[in-house]
Parts: C-alpha cells; structure tokens; sequence
C-alpha cells in the first residue's frame, strides 16, 4: 500500500467520541497559533532577552515525543498531556527539533525565521492545512549548531526556506500553544543508527544553555497494519522492550533495535520513526533520569503513545 493511500485511509478513521470539536476550537490561525489572549508579562519576549529567567540557564532535559498524525489535534487527552508536560518543563530558551520526516545527507539546517509549515501529509480534511505556528527562529542557535556540527566531523548544509514538518509543529502546538519560544529544525543525519546517536551526543552541550532538544517520531509505525483495531503483541512487545532498555540506559542494546528487539520488523518495516529516540540518547548524560510522561496506545491500534523525558 502506497504511503499516499495509508494516509488517506488514517484521515477517513472515526475519532473517539471526545474528539469531535473542530481544529479550529484547539488551534486559530495567525502569526501565534493557538495563543492565549496576550496579558501583561505574557507577551513574546524577542531574541536574547530573558523569556524565563528559571530556565536560561538550566540545564534542561531531552525528549523524544511520539508526534502523531495532524488529527492529533483533535485529541484531547493526547492535547492535556502535551499541554501539561510542556507546563512541567517551563519555557526553554530555545528548542533544536529533530523530526522522523526530515532526513537529510549532510546535515541540512532550517528557517532561522519564521516561514510557511511543510504540510507534509495528504488527504485530510481543509482544516489541517490552515494550521500556523510562527514560532520566532533562532540564528543564534543555529551558528552554534552548525560549530557543534562542524567541530564533531558532521558536514551540514543551510536550507533557508525549510519550515517546520507535521513532526515538528502538530506536537509543540499542544506543549507551546503561544508559538513565543524559538524553534529550530534541523534534519536527521540519515538512520544509520551509530551516526544518529553520535550526532546527539556533538549536540548535548546545548543542553547547558536552556535549549529543549527534541527527537519526534514513533516507537512503533507500521503504516500497512496499524489501522485494525485491537494492540497487536508484537507493538505491546517491542514498545516494552524499549522502555526496558531505555530505563536500563542500555544504549548499545537501543542502537541495535532491529537485532535485539522483539517483533522489531513487525514494529518498524522502516526505521525513520525511531531514530530520532536514538538522537535523543545520545545526548543522554550519566546522572540523567528516564521517564515516560506520556505512554499506551493510540485509538486502541498498534501505535504506541510512548514518549520519553531524559533527565
């Protein structure tokens, strides 16, 4: 079945009974998606000033978030505890966003300012695609990727024009609804494994500095046999073993996923949902706590929900 088609059949799928509000009453169209109405102290706070001084210079956590199609944002369960964990987190200085639908040889680098979403989906209905989250960029965060990069043996291109993915933007609308922290997306190295995980270790340090990074993707995304209701156990066994092996901090074991984990290529025909955890380990530190803010299944079908906190 072409990727085409299994999107089309995903936008035609009944939501759950909760979720029939319209897009329009979770996210409005404009230059700040789904903002709250602007207070005093609530405004946008540009570039290099303090948008949180609690987190300017914490040494924030990585996550890996299982990002979900666009009609994620008609679910709001999935909504409150996005919402809810980005509340945990408090404001970052920045967020470096590494999506499962951007993959690009040699590294390429994103808008460091605000241009149009990649609607990089098919089928759904009109609302999806009048979406906007204008989150300001960052030139700031890029120079100091594209050093980290370049110290660390990784070639990168600029891409200027390159907005954020569904990937990237369906979940930070739910996590920072005002659009008022800068974002920038930057592309997976290729899915290699080993070179994913060593491109998050060249860019831990930015963790130091209040940057929020962010692997998104799916644990589990078998596009072909996702959509039949009932948890398959080959999704229930690969999504334990990953959370086992996460908690372990076994990032040899991670690496080697489709080896060593059970129903893997049941799980994972192909591998560019998953790496972007392994982006998110690398950039692990020793001291790091592993938690999983978000877990089960969506709609009772074989994605799993799991999303991961390091630290």
């Amino acid at each position: 079945m072409q990727r085409r088609k299994v999107l089309q059949q995903m936008a035609a799928l009944p939501l759950l009974a909760a979720c029939q509000r319209s897009l329009s009453q979770t996210v409005t169209p404009g230059p700040a998606l789904g903002a709250r109405p602007q207070q005093p102290g609530n405004q946008p706070e540009p570039e290099g000033k303090s948008m949180q001084t609690s987190n300017q210079n914490k040494n924030m956590p990585v996550l890996f978030l299982a990002h979900g199609a666009p009609i994620l944002l008609d679910d709001p369960t999935w909504i409150r505890e996005l919402s809810q964990w980005g509340q945990r987190l408090g404001k970052p200085k920045a967020i470096l966003m590494i999506s499962a639908h951007w993959d690009a040889t040699p590294v390429a680098i994103g808008a460091t300012t605000p241009v149009p979403l990649v609607y990089d989906f098919y089928g759904f209905p009109q609302k999806y695609y009048q979406t906007q989250y204008a989150a300001p960029g960052s030139e700031a965060l890029a120079q100091q990727v594209r050093d980290l990069l370049k110290t660390h043996g990784f070639s990168y291109v600029d891409q200027p024009s390159r907005g954020l993915d569904h990937g990237a933007y369906v979940p930070l609308v739910a996590m920072y609804p005002a659009a008022d922290v800068p974002v920038l997306q930057i592309s997976l190295p290729g899915t290699i494994p080993g070179k994913v995980v060593a491109m998050g270790q060249a860019l831990a340090s930015l963790r130091a500095q209040g940057v929020l990074i962010i692997g998104s993707g799916f644990i589990t995304h078998n596009m072909h046999l996702a959509f039949v209701k009932g948890v398959p156990a080959w999704a229930r066994e690969f999504d334990q073993w990953t959370a086992e092996t996460l908690q372990h901090k076994d990032l040899d074991s991670l690496t080697d996923f489709m080896i060593k984990g059970p129903g893997a290529r049941m799980a994972l025909p192909t591998t560019e949902h998953f790496v972007p955890l392994l982006l998110a380990a690398g950039a692990v530190q020793a001291a790091d706590s592993v938690s999983f803010p978000i877990t089960g299944f969506w709609n009772d079908m074989a994605f799993t929900r799991r999303s991961v906190q390091f630290g």
